[in-house]
Parts: structure tokens; C-alpha cells; sequence
């Protein structure tokens, strides 16, 4: 007898028929791989100033040209690239995982709803942007003093975004796990007297992990284009350490005379985002059983 096929092979199979997705996944593996492995083929250091070389254009010795102090920024977008990424990811984790336990114990223990869910209206009722402008103001100095500067602002700015940020999944959750409670193999579970914990982590979680993964993925682009909005603001990572959003920032100033200052971090944003969106849609369509296989 074949052995039983496995089902990520079926996910895999009703994903590459999304082509969005697979040009989506494509255009985000080559950002990883270039802002990942591209510093060990230009070894421009980012922060080296060239005061003559200050504001010059495209050319052999610098692709994209140089800011206003003589840096490249070739080896400034692949700097920051890391960066946002990093903020990205981290963020999304902090967000999916706050969100998932909210909206399973939510779910799942009904005395509990009531409470969890106002607290997540409350959330979902504060002015996001502003609030994130209020937690940098008072705790930036605080944590560079305490963490460093470059440390202390990634952790506060990670934390912030996560934590403003978690109510969309943990509705989601809330939803299927609400759904699964009235399943056959859930009562069956309950009926053999299988205690809550065995009961949320193998039947549970299990299959509340398609719209966990989704909201992972798009997680991740709202997360590099609230950062990235930050340091557009200027309440982000200081000068010399670059992102995405700080280079948009600094380019500001000089759009009239040196739009490419402004336009290479633009595009950078608006593909990861979008790439991230687009995988996000494929993998909705196929972890879903209902979808698959059309």
C-alpha cells in the first residue's frame, strides 16, 4: 500500500496555483537574501562618511548613489532592510502570540469572554498612532539608558508594535475557536473527560492554525509599515542606525534635488508589504480545506 500523502503537500499543491503568492514569495526571498547575505558581497560599511564623494548619483563605486554626508546608500538599504525585517518579524511574533492566547482562553473558557473581548474593544477603541508616539516619548530614554541605545529603542519599538496590534488575531481566534467548541470530536474529547489543556493544545490549536499563520503573515507588513512610520516621524532608530523608514526621513529634505533618496527606501517598503500581503492571500486560500482543491 502508498503511504498516505501528507497534507502540507495538498497546502503546497493549491498555494503555487495562487500566482500572486508565488511571485509574492519570490520577491520577499530575494529581499532576504539580499539584505541577508549582500553585506558579504559589498562591504561598504554603512555608517563610513566620504564627504567629497556627499550627494553624488548613480555610478560603479556607489549603485544607488550617496546621501548627504558621503554614505552609500546601497549598503544602507541592505542595513536597514535587517532591520525592518527584524522589527517586522519580532513584532508579528509578540502580536500573533497575544493574540492567539487571548482569543483561545477567550474562546474557550465562556466566563472569560466577556472580559477578555471588552479589554480587546478597549484596544481596538484607542487611537493606535498616537499611543505609539505617547510609549516612545516616555520610555526611549529610559530603555537606551538601560539596554543601550540601538537595543533599548528595537526592544521598545518591537514591544509597542506588538502590543497595539494583537486585537485582529485574537478576534479571528476567538471566532474559530468558538466554532470548534460545537465540533463532533471536540464533544467526544469532553465526553472521555479529556482535561482543558490536553484539549486546547491537540484539538484546539491544531485547526485555528490557518487563520494564525495568515494573520502571521500580513502581521509582518503591518509591522515594517508602522516602524517605518515611526522613524519617518523621527521617534524611530537615531541617524546612525538605519531603516527603511529613517532613510525615507532623511530624504525628505532633499526630494526636490535628489528624488532616488527618497525612492529606493519607497520601493523597498511597498515590495516587502505587498509581497508579504500577497503570500498571506495565497496561504489563506490554501490551508483552507474548503477552498483547497478547486
Amino acid at each position: 500500500m502508498r503511504p498516505p500523502r501528507n497534507q502540507w503537500w495538498d497546502v503546497w499543491d493549491q498555494f503555487k496555483t495562487h500566482k500572486g503568492a508565488l511571485v509574492g514569495a519570490s520577491i520577499f526571498g530575494l529581499v532576504l537574501i539580499i539584505v541577508l547575505f549582500g553585506p558579504y558581497v559589498w562591504t561598504i560599511d554603512p555608517t563610513y562618511i566620504d564627504i567629497l564623494a556627499r550627494n553624488s548619483g548613480m555610478s560603479l563605486a556607489h549603485p544607488l548613489g550617496t546621501d548627504q554626508l558621503g554614505r552609500d546608500l546601497l549598503a544602507r538599504m541592505m542595513a536597514g532592510g535587517r532591520v525592518s525585517i527584524a522589527v517586522g518579524m519580532t513584532a508579528m511574533i509578540i502580536s500573533v502570540f497575544l493574540g492567539t492566547l487571548i482569543g483561545v482562553v477567550s474562546g474557550y473558557f465562556r466566563r472569560l469572554d466577556g472580559a477578555l473581548m471588552r479589554l480587546t474593544d478597549l484596544f481596538l477603541a484607542l487611537p493606535l498612532l498616537p499611543l505609539l508616539l505617547v510609549m516612545v516619548m516616555l520610555f526611549r530614554q529610559t530603555l537606551a539608558t538601560q539596554f543601550g541605545v540601538n537595543t533599548g529603542i528595537f526592544m521598545l519599538i518591537v514591544s509597542a508594535i506588538g502590543i497595539t496590534s494583537w486585537m485582529p488575531s485574537a478576534r479571528i481566534v476567538r471566532g474559530e475557536v468558538l466554532a470548534l467548541k460545537e465540533r463532533e470530536f471536540v464533544l467526544a474529547a469532553k465526553s472521555i473527560g479529556t482535561p482543558s489543556r490536553r484539549m486546547i493544545l491537540r484539538h484546539i490549536l491544531p485547526n485555528v492554525m490557518s487563520p494564525i499563520m495568515v494573520a502571521a503573515t500580513l502581521g509582518i507588513a503591518n509591522a515594517i509599515i508602522t516602524e517605518s512610520a515611526l522613524s519617518f516621524l523621527g521617534l524611530g532608530f537615531p541617524p546612525d542606525f538605519p531603516t527603511w523608514g529613517r532613510l525615507l526621513f532623511d530624504g525628505v529634505d532633499y526630494l526636490q534635488d535628489y528624488p532616488a533618496r527618497v525612492f529606493w527606501p519607497g520601493i523597498a517598503i511597498s515590495l516587502a508589504v505587498l509581497s508579504v500581503n500577497y503570500i498571506g492571500d495565497g496561504l489563506r486560500d490554501a490551508l483552507d480545506p474548503r477552498i483547497r482543491g478547486r
